[in-house]
């Protein structure tokens, strides 16, 4: 593997990482389109409950577990990147070690 591919999986890893700061700070824009449209619902549904005078338990409750599920969701992906870069790692190191035994001596 190349340098190119340590770079590119750095540079996912930073924007993972900057996806989920602002999912834990309550940004919405790292959300996927489902999420997005989870949240949506909720803030809808609970904007209509207190015009209505009713309490918002349900719709806190339903936000909250969108941005769970969101928060759940990138820090997979951020392991599994993590993961990647390290097999990549791992294996351009021992491809070095064998190019280099296998040498004149």
């Amino acid at each position: 593997m190349s340098n190119a591919d340590l770079r590119r999986l750095d540079r996912e890893i930073r924007v993972t990482t900057k996806k989920l700061e602002a999912v834990r700070r309550g940004e919405l824009w790292p959300l996927n389109g489902r999420e997005r449209r989870a949240m949506a619902r909720a803030v809808t549904g609970g904007a209509y409950r207190v015009v209505r005078g009713r309490s918002t338990g349900r719709a806190e409750e339903r936000i909250e577990s969108t941005e769970s599920a969101a928060e759940t969701r990138l820090t997979a992906e951020l392991s599994a990147l993590h993961g990647e870069r390290q097999r990549i790692v791992t294996e351009t190191a021992r491809t070095k070690a064998a190019k280099k035994s296998s040498g004149w001596w």
